[in-house]
């Protein structure tokens, strides 16, 4: 990469906000992936949008990451600019049974602040590991819920650097879809509406959420959670399930022996292996049941 993009990124960003060939394995939960050729922190939004203007302008590809919790990073690295939301990004505040939370803030937070705040609603997202951004951008859901049941406005950034709040409709929100990416649009803030509740019994069902996941996902490994999107009529795991394919490994990439809908990293798979493992239980299934399975992980960069 050109010494000259570096400096157009410092006449942007301070230099403590840039980093340059940073690994990827550091800011995904499969904890794999090579080097990014930038990884740039704006805080504002005035930052962000000059960043992806800068990108722009120069035709250098960028990503805008939240948790990377959703994320397959090549080991090859990314050829581009990883633009991070993160401490920056990560407000919540409440008001009249609303909620606004930044684009950075992780779901698990704005639940708890929705406990907190006796507000029902939320419960299903209190275990997710995404981000706010994140979740918005793929309609995030668990448990028969997903945010385009309790999600308010939301503020975005326009390709052209105006911000624009929209009403959830307007999103063409969907199972594990919305327009927004489709927009070049990027989530700044959302807000929650939700409804008044007791406590007590929002936090048994947070408590009986998280017991559901601990007894049947293999929170013990790195991996993106459920890794293939629920085909129509189908359950993902029961169809891997039935290919033969549980605890099905390729390298140190595995099919969780727990939950067939998740592929985990056991300690030392390269995202090379988990892209094949993906590959080959795509194949397998296919080949046993006729269902073809579309990947819920976003692959990014060179493998």
């Amino acid at each position: 990469m050109s010494r000259n993009f570096q400096q157009m990124l410092e006449d942007v960003l301070a230099r403590e906000q840039i980093r340059v060939d940073e690994p990827m394995s550091r800011h995904t939960t499969f904890r794999v992936g090579g080097p990014a050729d930038y990884f740039v922190e704006p805080e504002t939004k005035e930052e962000l949008a000059e960043v992806l203007k800068l990108c722009r302008n120069e035709h250098m590809p960028c990503y805008i990451l939240g948790n990377g919790s959703n994320l397959l990073v090549g080991d090859g690295g990314y050829r581009g600019v990883m633009v991070a939301l993160n401490k920056a990004w990560s407000g919540i505040s409440t008001d009249h049974g609303r909620i606004r939370a930044g684009a950075g803030a992780l779901l698990s937070a704005v639940a708890k602040q929705a406990l907190r705040n006796a507000l029902t609603g939320l419960e299903f997202a209190s275990g997710i590991p995404g981000t706010v951004g994140g979740a918005v951008v793929m309609n995030a859901g668990a448990y028969g819920a997903e945010m385009a049941d309790v999600l308010g406005r939301v503020t975005l950034l326009t390709p052209e650097g105006n911000v624009l709040v929209s009403d959830p409709g307007e999103l063409a929100l969907g199972y594990r879809a919305s327009n927004i990416p489709g927009r070049n649009c990027v989530v700044l803030e959302a807000e929650f509406s939700l409804d008044p509740g007791r406590e007590e019994q929002i936090l048994q069902r947070m408590e009986e959420f998280a017991a559901r996941r601990k007894e049947k996902q293999p929170l013990e490994y790195p991996s993106a959670g459920s890794t293939f999107k629920r085909p129509a009529g189908h359950f993902a795991g029961k169809l891997i399930e039935d290919a033969g394919l549980r605890g099905f490994s390729v390298g140190g990439a595995q099919v969780s022996k727990k939950h067939c809908g998740f592929v985990i990293n056991r300690g030392k798979a390269t995202a090379r292996d988990v892209r094949d493992l993906c590959q080959e239980v795509q194949k397998r299934v296919l080949e046993h049941s006729g269902v073809e399975l579309e990947l819920e992980v976003r692959l990014l960069g060179e493998f």
